[in-house]
C-alpha cells in the first residue's frame, strides 16, 4: 500500500497561487462535466395517447410509464431500443352487453428515432390490436397524415 504522504508534502510545498489555480480547474473540470453530461441527456417525454378503435383505452403503460387513458401524461425516461405497450381495453355499455370484457394486451415494438427536441411519445391504438408509436416535438402526430383513414373515421364517430 502506498503512502499518500509524499502527495501531501508535494501539496504544501506549493505556492497558494498554485494551489488556487488546482482548485479552481478540478472544481471548473467537475463542472463542465456536468454541464456536458446535462446536454447529452434526453430531457423527459410526454405520452400522448391516440385512440383509433371502437373501444376505449382503460389505460396504456410504455416502458411502465403510465399513459392515462387518453391525452397527455408527463413527465416520463423513456430510453431503449424496443418499448414495451401495455394497455388496457375497456367497453362501452353495449359493448359489455353484446359480451366484451376488459382485456390486458402487451406488445414490444423497435423504439422509433428520437432527435433531441422530440419531448412527446404519440402512441397510436390502431384496429386489430395495433400499435404504432413515434416522436415529435409538438402535440400534434407526425403520423396524423399517414393514419389520416383513422383520424377520419374517429371523426365521422364524433359527429353520430
Amino acid at each position: 500500500m502506498t503512502s499518500i504522504q509524499p502527495f501531501r508534502n508535494r501539496w504544501k510545498s506549493l505556492s497558494r497561487l498554485q494551489k488556487t489555480l488546482i482548485n479552481l480547474l478540478v472544481w471548473g473540470g467537475l463542472i463542465a462535466a456536468y454541464f456536458i453530461w446535462q446536454s447529452n441527456r434526453l430531457p423527459g417525454a410526454a405520452l400522448y395517447g391516440h385512440n383509433h378503435t371502437d373501444r376505449p383505452i382503460y389505460s396504456y403503460f410504455v416502458n411502465d410509464n403510465w399513459g392515462g387513458n387518453g391525452g397527455v401524461t408527463c413527465c416520463w425516461r423513456i430510453v431503449g431500443k424496443t418499448l414495451k405497450v401495455d394497455w388496457i381495453k375497456s367497453m362501452t355499455r353495449t359493448q359489455y352487453e353484446q359480451g366484451a370484457r376488459e382485456e390486458t394486451l402487451s406488445v414490444e415494438i423497435p423504439n422509433p428515432p428520437r432527435k433531441r427536441t422530440d419531448d412527446t411519445l404519440h402512441v397510436h391504438f390502431l384496429p386489430g390490436d395495433q400499435i404504432r408509436v413515434a416522436w415529435s416535438d409538438k402535440h400534434t402526430s407526425p403520423l396524423k397524415e399517414e393514419l389520416k383513414e383513422f383520424y377520419a373515421k374517429d371523426q365521422e364517430s364524433k359527429s353520430k
